[in-house]
């Protein structure tokens, strides 16, 4: 049978049907922010691809600039080292990395309060934007890859 054109279609409207589902609020939050209540959810995922491609660009390039920089130190520190400028007491810098070490492990146990705190708040925060954080992480994951 061909199908009529008068063919009705329900529209969904995804913040009353957030208001109304309680798992809803659970998953995203309560109050799903300013963001997503000022603009559509194309222009959320346009704005969020767009800043995450540019800083995907931007991670890429200062990467590569820092890997050659510490690549680049290290052969000249190689050369010199075998040239005969420059001689390593390789005993006092294992010395250093195991003293580094410890103070890292004193630190890391300080610090684990304050990690899950800002964990906690990041999560938060991408459930209440999960729309200009979803745009964002495509973008940063193309602006990786250009």
């Amino acid at each position: 049978e061909r199908e009529s054109d008068d063919d009705s279609y329900e529209v969904l409207d995804l913040t009353e049907y957030a208001r109304r589902h309680h798992w809803w609020n659970r998953v995203f939050g309560r109050n799903s922010g300013p963001i997503v209540e000022k603009y559509s959810v194309a222009t959320q995922i346009v704005m969020g691809g767009m800043t995450g491609w540019c800083a995907g660009f931007l991670f890429q390039k200062v990467g590569k600039l820092a890997a050659t920089a510490v690549g680049g130190g290290f052969l000249l520190l190689q050369i010199a080292s075998h040239s005969g400028y420059v001689q390593v007491d390789w005993k006092r810098v294992e010395k250093d990395v195991n003293k580094a070490k410890k103070q890292l492990k004193k630190r890391a146990n300080k610090a684990a309060p304050e990690i899950n705190t800002l964990i906690e708040e990041s999560t938060e925060f991408i459930k209440q934007n999960i729309v200009v954080s979803s745009g964002f992480v495509g973008g940063f994951l193309l602006g990786l890859a250009s």
